[in-house]
């Protein structure tokens, strides 16, 4: 094959494909419009001008749709990362902030070149179930600000919306059902003068793009020390939050994406974000669904174009963008809160098959995450728990039985199981000290050493039984288990 036919051979979808095309088009603007409001509400959080979210919304969405490893995935300003760093900005001023978010896009590169990604391995079902649901829970809970104190009309407004949305594909799926909404609901409340709030009511839209520069702060180490502790939470909380939405996404699509390349990714889409006076971010969750799992699209156009129609509408269109009714958002993000959650999860016949310390560390994932308003709390905790569970689940697999010795010498005991902290510490009061013969056997054929706990628990086995002037012999190791206890035999009692 040629060159030149390779090349071609390597061409996106989206050049060649005209509906492709046009659903990656669509999908962007639909998010576009979806991320205005939300990177307002996140500027507040953090305590700075709702110009800072949106740029920071911009330049993550298109940084990240070449440096990222999952297609499709939008990285704008998040919620997660406005908490974190909001209390450095209030302390120290936004000039910290900005210095804050490069230095945690510095620590993301880092942790990605490190390997942080492969980490995800070690994330169980359960937990990721419980991500998920509890993901839709918050969606819909930060919509119900905007559903109280509000005119009345505003509640029709998102029943149709929410009414458009299951019906209208039902008709046609050329065009987005969430532009559709958004659109139709707009020129019922503009036309009919419908007083409810808007887009324009959460803050004024910028009217330029943003220029780079550096933060205003004194580069000392002092300084250095003051942002170091937020960056470094920044990096932790928004890597994990990506890496599950990438997983999230990979589950959805069916495809696979290159996690560490979304790690060193995030990195240099918030070090970019940095540099041009942006709050910083991650993966939103909420309009990463919206444009693949509503919108159906499936390549980098689609997250490319959603954070470049943010920039248009906000400049180019900011007096239409600014009538958009927050009703018409609302529905939006309901129908995606829906369209989320695990309603499989949930069902009786489900439940009624699942192991109970399955179900316990999805709720427990669920709670801590509904309580703090953090995924990563919630992943983090959920995990603990599920490695908890598993390792008194296989502790119980270990056990000690007595056997007839051909030869009536000596005493044989066969260990069978999984020997690491959990079972070991059982292990020491499993044998007869003082009723053995001179003579002990342990086989640990049917067993594997795990850890420096099971070593001390076999050295404490062999100093019981010479303190009575026995002798024991291990047999059975394989190469792991006899590798770890030649290193470490000897070596772990009191005062080494």
């Amino acid at each position: 094959m040629s060159p030149v036919a390779r090349l071609r051979g390597r061409k996106p979808d989206w050049l060649s494909d005209p509906k492709v095309w046009r659903t990656e088009i669509l999908a962007g603007l639909v998010v576009g419009l979806a991320l205005i409001p939300e990177a307002i509400s996140f500027s507040i959080i953090a305590g700075v001008d709702p110009a800072i979210g949106l740029f920071a919304s911009f330049t993550m969405a298109v940084v990240i749709s070449i440096v990222g490893g999952r297609r499709a995935m939008i990285s704008a300003a998040t919620g997660a990362v406005a908490l974190v760093i909001a209390p450095l900005n209030r302390e120290h001023g936004f000039g910290y902030l900005v210095a804050a978010v490069i230095l945690a896009g510095v620590f993301q590169v880092l942790l990605g070149a490190l390997g942080v990604a492969r980490l995800m391995r070690f994330i169980p079902r359960s937990v990721m179930v419980g991500f998920v649901n509890s993901l839709a829970i918050l969606i819909f809970m930060a919509q119900i600000p905007e559903m109280r104190n509000v005119p009345w009309a505003v509640y029709p407004l998102i029943i149709g919306g929410l009414s458009l949305m299951v019906f209208f594909p039902k008709i046609t799926t050329v065009i987005p059902a969430p532009l559709i909404t958004i659109i139709i609901l707009t020129v019922i409340t503009v036309g009919a003068a419908i007083a409810v709030p808007t887009v324009g009511d959460k803050g004024a839209l910028p009217s330029s793009l943003p220029v780079p520069g550096l933060p205003d702060v004194p580069f000392t180490l002092d300084t250095l020390t003051t942002i170091a502790p937020y960056a470094f939470a920044m990096a932790l909380v928004g890597l994990m939050e990506s890496l599950m939405t990438a997983k999230l996404v990979d589950d959805i699509t069916d495809t696979h994406s290159h996690k560490t390349r979304e790690s060193v990714g995030q990195g240099i889409a918030n070090i970019v974000t940095g540099f041009f006076g942006g709050m910083g971010g991650c993966a939103m969750i909420g309009q990463t669904m919206i444009n693949v799992k509503v919108s159906g699209a499936r390549t980098r156009l689609s997250t490319f174009l959603a954070g470049a129609f943010l920039m248009v509408l906000c400049i180019v269109f900011g007096s239409v963008v600014s009538h958009i009714p927050m009703a018409a958002l609302v529905a939006v993000m309901v129908m995606v809160s829906f369209a989320t959650f695990d309603w499989h999860s949930i069902a009786p016949k489900t439940l009624k098959r699942m192991p109970a310390g399955e179900i316990a560390v999805m709720v427990i994932t669920v709670a801590c995450v509904v309580a703090t308003h953090n995924l990563a709390i919630g992943v983090v905790v959920g995990s603990v728990t599920a490695m908890v569970i598993f390792a008194k689940r296989v502790a119980h697999l270990a056990d000690v039985t007595a056997v007839i010795d051909p030869d009536r010498t000596a005493a044989v005991y066969r260990v069978t199981g999984e020997l690491f902290f959990a079972s070991a510490n059982d292990l020491v009061g499993r044998f007869d000290y003082a009723g053995d013969p001179g003579k002990v056997v342990i086989d640990l054929s049917a067993a594997h050493v795990w850890d420096a706990s099971s070593v001390a628990a076999l050295d404490a086995i062999e100093t019981k039984y010479a303190q009575r002037g026995k002798t024991v012999e291990i047999t059975g190791l394989n190469d792991p288990s006899a590798h770890l206890h030649d290193k470490l035999s000897g070596e772990l009692a009191a005062g080494h």
